[in-house]
């Protein structure tokens, strides 16, 4: 039986991806990488590439790339950049997406889906197609969310989806990729914005909780004192008083108590630079 050839474009967060085709017997031929930034790095991904001994690639994938391939497959799943017309060049292509399409296409979901307090969630794997996230969809994996769920948890919690979704994938592509269905009409998720991460403590507890937990690591932003503070991590209660909200009612070393519409707000984690800048004045 002869041996199936795939290239992925992956970082180190979906690694799981490249290791289940792998343990299917599929053969890399090529990895390709999007730079590394504060939240995905792609150092184990290729060291595993070269212990392998295929290529890697850390410029965007152009056509001629793929012209170049003799694979079965390209994968995708955690890539910055835009993959060019495939159909030509590579039998197949496909590419794992962190949402349970067609609902919650675009970049990065993670955000909204607990902002919006979803139950249950999915990875889901779909045909490359011109439009972003938008290819029939091969299958997808389920999974439930809990009640206090959190950005670092959802992220993990679709990673192991994934991995368990590749290896459904590579060991039953064709009939699978023969029977994807078309997506309806779904929705699509533009990435959060600035404004998106800005504390209000007007807000209830509950609300600016769920907020400090769907941002995660990304972290929430807030004017203290004047000051805009950058919220790793935080603890509320629900307690009456009187007091005007956004007050800061105790102070230790770091830590900051602020008043919120119907309890407090403990900052415990926070700094005065965002994420990925040099940090300055935190506990983290």
């Amino acid at each position: 039986m002869q041996t199936m050839k795939f290239a992925i474009a992956t970082s180190d967060s979906y690694q799981c991806v490249l290791e289940a085709f792998l343990r299917a017997g599929w053969q890399l031929e090529k990895l390709f990488v999007s730079p590394d930034n504060w939240m995905y790095s792609n150092q184990q991904v290729i060291a595993r590439a070269l212990e392998l001994g295929a290529s890697v690639q850390h410029s965007p994938v152009k056509e001629r790339d793929l012209a170049e391939l003799d694979s079965d497959l390209f994968v995708v799943s955690c890539y910055q950049w835009k993959i060019p017309s495939w159909e030509k060049h590579v039998p197949r292509a496909v590419n794992f997406h962190p949402s349970p399409l067609p609902e919650a296409r675009g970049p990065y979901p993670f955000v909204r889906a607990i902002l919006e307090n979803r139950t249950n969630w999915a990875a889901s794997c779909h045909r490359i197609s011109e439009e972003y996230d938008r290819g029939d969809i091969l299958a997808s994996e389920h999974f439930a969310l809990d009640a206090d769920e959190n950005h670092e948890s959802l992220r993990l919690k679709t990673q192991m989806a994934t991995g368990r979704l590749a290896s459904r994938i590579a060991t039953n592509l064709e009939i699978l990729w023969n029977s994807a269905l078309p997506q309806g009409e779904g929705s699509y998720w533009s990435k959060w914005s600035e404004d998106d991460r800005i504390i209000d403590f007007a807000a209830p507890v509950e609300s600016i909780m769920r907020k400090v937990r769907a941002f995660g690591d990304i972290e929430c932003a807030a004017r203290v004192n004047g000051i805009m503070v950058f919220i790793h991590r935080a603890k509320g209660w629900v307690e009456q008083h009187q007091v005007v909200p956004g007050t800061v009612v105790h102070a230790n070393n770091f830590v900051m108590v602020v008043a919120a519409s119907d309890g407090y707000i403990a900052i415990t984690e926070w700094g005065l630079n965002a994420p990925g800048a040099v940090i300055s004045n935190s506990r983290r």
